[in-house]
Parts: structure tokens; C-alpha cells; sequence
């Protein structure tokens, strides 16, 4: 296990068990013939699973509506319960009360822009220090949304 190696994020050995589940699902993206032509998959999905298991607090594997919260008040954007509810049923298409890793990549990766996305490539930004190399740009710069 190449655990030493990677930046240490907050629980250590704990996260193991989930760390393994959801490489297992990245997996499976990377295979779907669907996300074939996504540049960067691999890289992406990393960060995907990173951001993943920092926002889902009980490690069951699924992001609820507490986590939702703390996520965005940890990002500085603090939503109201029902704004809350309105994501994650974005995100789930309203099938569930929480959000599973796949739903989440889904959306990550999907075309149209949840809102839990546009939050989670904001806040990427705010985070990159040296910048991308230019791909194709975005459709709406993040500057220009309300």
C-alpha cells in the first residue's frame, strides 16, 4: 500500500477500507466507453475521490445532507436546507436522500452543471496555484455566474 507516499488527510489508516472502494469505482469510469474522450480521467477521478472522502464525515460511503452542509460552509458558501435538499436531489435525480461516489463522478463529470459541481470547480480554482495547461474553456466562466 502506497499510503506513506500520498499528503496525509485527516483520518490515516481509517480511510483504507473506503480508500479501496472507491479506486474500485474509478475503475469502472475509466473503463465506461462514455467517458472514454474525458481528458485527464485518471487525474481527475484521484481528486474526485479525494474530495469525496473529506465530505463524507461518517465514512459510510455516502455524502448526506450534513455533510453537504458542513461542505459548503467549509467552502465559504453556506445554502439554506432546502438549497441543500435541492442539490443532493440534483445530484441523485431525486431517487435519494444521499450522495453515493458514483452519482457524485456522474455529476463531476456529467454536462450539465449542478450546482454541487460548480461549487466543487470554484473551489478547485481557488486552490490551483500554478495553472492548467489551456484546454478547450469553460463554457460559463465561474466570474460570471449571479
Amino acid at each position: 500500500e502506497m499510503a506513506a507516499s500520498r499528503r496525509p488527510s485527516g483520518g490515516g489508516l481509517r480511510r483504507a477500507p473506503q480508500d479501496g472502494r472507491l479506486e474500485e469505482i474509478n475503475k469502472e469510469f475509466l473503463c465506461d466507453p462514455k467517458f472514454s474522450d474525458e481528458e485527464d480521467l485518471e487525474e481527475k477521478l484521484a481528486v474526485f475521490k479525494e474530495k469525496y472522502m473529506e465530505f463524507d464525515l461518517n465514512n459510510q460511503g455516502e455524502i448526506d445532507l450534513m455533510s453537504v452542509k458542513r461542505m459548503m460552509e467549509k467552502m465559504g458558501a453556506p445554502k439554506t436546507h432546502l438549497e441543500l435538499k435541492k442539490m443532493i436531489s440534483e445530484v441523485t435525480g431525486g431517487v435519494s436522500e444521499t450522495i453515493s461516489y458514483q452519482d457524485f463522478v456522474n455529476v463531476m463529470l456529467g454536462k450539465r452543471s449542478a450546482v454541487l459541481k460548480l461549487v466543487m470547480m470554484f473551489e478547485g480554482k481557488a486552490n490551483e496555484s500554478h495553472p492548467k495547461p489551456s484546454g478547450p474553456p469553460p463554457e460559463r466562466d465561474i466570474a460570471s455566474l449571479p
